[in-house]
């Protein structure tokens, strides 16, 4: 696959999990400073690891939080959590997710995903 093809599958697959609206305000904040970083993920995070056929989408998400717990990313887990909604993962999930990350990425990693969860739930509840 060409960087052109990578692109355009990412795109497709980042606007899919992340939603349109999430894609379209990061694309209209690109600058000479982040549109090479923009361009990356889209084609090797999006383009390249999201799109392959080994994994499902819902397992990928479930993984993506799991990491965002583990390395203490809240930003980035609150995003997943409404990707990992669109990919098909219930709020039960996400509870048995952290539970089980209480015991390998530690409870207090746990305890602060399960804050940013209530925060991410709270926020997409809002909107409707």
């Amino acid at each position: 696959m060409d960087d052109k093809n990578r692109r355009e599958t990412g795109m497709k697959m980042r606007r899919a999990v992340l939603g349109a609206a999430h894609v379209d305000r990061a694309q209209g904040k690109l600058s000479d400073f982040n549109g090479d970083f923009q361009d990356f993920i889209t084609r090797y995070a999006w383009g390249e690891i999201w799109s392959r056929p080994g994994l499902e989408r819902h397992t990928r998400s479930l993984l993506t939080l799991t990491l965002m717990i583990a390395l203490g990313r809240e930003d980035e887990f609150k995003l997943h959590i409404g990707a990992a909604f669109n990919n098909g993962v219930t709020r039960d999930e996400i509870k048995e997710l952290i539970l089980h990350a209480a015991i390998y990425a530690g409870v207090p990693a746990a305890n602060s995903a399960m804050h940013w969860a209530e925060d991410a739930f709270a926020a997409i509840d809002a909107r409707g």
